[in-house]
């Protein structure tokens, strides 16, 4: 089914990049000098997703949760320096950004990852001026699925939500399309499965980056 988009909101980590070892890395690092058991890098996909402080309280052990504060600094002090180790675009990621900016579509990011974090790695793999709006983890900004980010960009670009493709891999991802009035297109080479997007608002899921212009 076609549908008519102004502009598409994108996830970045399960959706443009596959960053899971590196943020499995740094995480466990963390862990490791605590003296906590650490977790096999696939189990980081249900790990992450709602912010740095979230993924390191599920990575505790549930009687260590005094520990998130530090946990976390390390976390971050880790992966500052190995966030590229093993990151990498997801591939057709590319050739689908340049095709729909080949198609006037709008293009923003909208991170639950720390906005400067979100912003270098932008600028790291895609050119200047790709996205119109690049947004992470801010002071003040309620996280994802908490919708009031996803408006602010509809609003800042002047195009109402229900002209707004929304791509990410979570269900946090998917709640966040929904309460922001945009539609929720759901990835399957991402983080997580069919089953968790569909049952927590996806309206369509793709298989790879390209079938999301089928949906133009």
């Amino acid at each position: 089914m076609k549908h008519s988009f102004h502009a598409a909101l994108l996830d970045l980590d399960g959706t443009l990049a596959d960053t899971l070892e590196d943020l499995a890395n740094a995480t466990n690092h963390a862990l490791a000098a605590l003296g906590c058991p650490t977790h096999p890098a696939d189990n980081y996909r249900l790990l992450v997703g709602d912010g740095a402080r979230t993924l390191c309280s599920r990575a505790l052990p549930v009687n260590r949760q005094e520990l998130v504060d530090e946990t976390l600094r390390l976390m971050r002090e880790h992966y500052e320096a190995h966030r590229y180790d093993r990151t990498r675009l997801y591939d057709g990621i590319a050739d689908l950004v340049t095709s729909l900016r080949e198609r006037k579509v709008r293009l923003a990011v909208l991170s639950n990852k720390p906005d400067r974090f979100t912003c270098e790695m932008v600028d790291r793999y895609f050119a200047p001026a790709t996205f119109d709006v690049v947004r992470g983890q801010r002071a003040n900004v309620p996280l994802k699925p908490d919708p009031s980010a996803a408006l602010q960009i509809a609003q800042e670009l002047d195009i109402p939500p229900s002209r707004w493709l929304y791509l990410g891999d979570t269900n946090t991802d998917m709640r966040t399309a929904r309460a922001a009035g945009m539609f929720a297109v759901g990835v399957l080479w991402g983080f997580r499965d069919r089953e968790e997007l569909m049952a927590t608002g996806a309206q369509t899921l793709v298989s790879t980056p390209g079938d999301v212009l089928n949906l133009l």
